[in-house]
């Protein structure tokens, strides 16, 4: 895989800025082919990974990138914060789990509507989330 080249960096502390972060990885998402349902899957990821950041950490950062794949191009999301961590990121990570009281959906949905995805955090010191889509 080649380097991801971020087209986009959009800082994240409020609803405005989760809608503009939708907006510009919607806008890269159309640019680079994708179809109308893949692109709205693309900003779905994006607005939950907004939400997430402005809920948990208060402020952080989304970049949008395109990436070259071995055979297609795609989309690079990057989500990331220097709030609290996530102390139990194995139990986040399974459907169900809330630690807000919601569906418990959030970043295990990213996972499933993305295909590939990957999650850092310390306690602390933030978290950053690296979800790809490719162009089929």
């Amino acid at each position: 895989m080649s380097k991801i080249k971020v087209e986009a960096c959009v800082s994240v502390a409020s609803d405005t800025d989760i809608v503009n972060a939708r907006r510009q990885g919607r806008a890269l998402a159309d640019h680079i082919g994708f179809s109308s349902s893949e692109a709205t899957l693309i900003a779905t990821a994006i607005s939950e990974l907004a939400r997430n950041i402005v809920h948990y950490a208060r402020d952080g950062e989304i970049l949008v990138g395109m990436v070259n794949g071995d055979s297609c191009p795609g989309i690079s999301i990057t989500a990331r914060d220097s709030g609290p961590g996530i102390p139990e990121l194995k139990r986040v990570m399974l459907e169900g789990f809330s630690t807000s009281g919601g569906m418990g959906l959030g970043l295990p949905g990213v996972r499933r509507i993305m295909d590939e995805f990957n999650i850092e955090s310390q306690v602390g010191k933030g978290t950053t989330v690296t979800a790809i889509k490719w162009k089929r």
